[in-house]
């Protein structure tokens, strides 16, 4: 987050400090439903949809340096089962902590003139911003990491066959009768065989139409 961003203290992820003061050890618990923010998720395996309740449970304590978030977020993944494609439901608990840094302190907690002027480390770190701060970021973390990458319907899942497609699951004793590929090129040449002494029996030359005769 950027030194210089501008929050928006209506949107239902970001949360007021202001009653934690600053004061090291103070302590604030917060429960709240919200509405889940677009691209919530693994984008085309699995993923919160937008606007689904999502819940979360808060701790918010002041320390030296900022605030230390702790939380477990809550929500209906929806997605599609990676060996038959069924749809898949899932509730994983998010769990995260997180710093939320004062601008104006450094890696100690202590009060510094200027904020420095590092914009790597500024990359990597979260901030207080007039008091506020936005979980966005760091919710949308937590839940990529408690969703899985390859979402199955069940861990016995059997998949689809790899033939015709058929779910496995509703049909387990589906086959296909397996044919020597050595085999098939004998069996091409015997009904190539046999059509010509159809041909023969008819009267017509092999490849000839009946018709063409006439």
């Amino acid at each position: 987050m950027a030194l210089n961003a501008r929050l928006d203290h209506r949107n239902p992820l970001v949360l007021d400090t202001h009653e934690l003061g600053r004061r090291p050890g103070a302590l604030q618990r917060l429960t709240r439903t919200v509405d889940a923010p677009k691209d919530f998720g693994i984008k085309g395996v699995i993923g919160v949809p937008e606007g689904a309740p999502l819940e979360l449970e808060l701790r918010l304590e002041s320390v030296m340096e900022g605030v230390l978030v702790t939380g477990t977020a809550r929500a209906k993944a929806e997605g599609e089962c990676v060996r038959c494609l069924e749809p898949v439901e899932l509730r994983p608990d998010a769990d995260f902590q997180e710093m939320f840094s004062y601008p104006d302190a450094d890696d100690r907690g202590r009060v510094i003139t200027e904020p420095a002027d590092d914009a790597e480390d500024d990359e990597d770190r979260l901030f207080v911003e007039d008091g506020l701060i936005d979980l966005e970021t760091v919710l949308r973390d937590a839940v990529v990491l408690a969703l899985p990458m390859q979402p199955v319907c069940r861990e016995d899942c059997a998949g689809l066959c790899s033939e015709c497609g058929v779910n496995l699951n509703d049909d387990p004793d589906h086959h296909h009768d397996a044919v020597d590929i050595r085999w098939a090129a004998l069996q091409g040449l015997a009904d190539t065989m046999k059509a010509g002494e159809k041909d023969e029996m008819s009267g017509a030359e092999p490849g000839v139409d009946e018709k063409q005769e006439k």
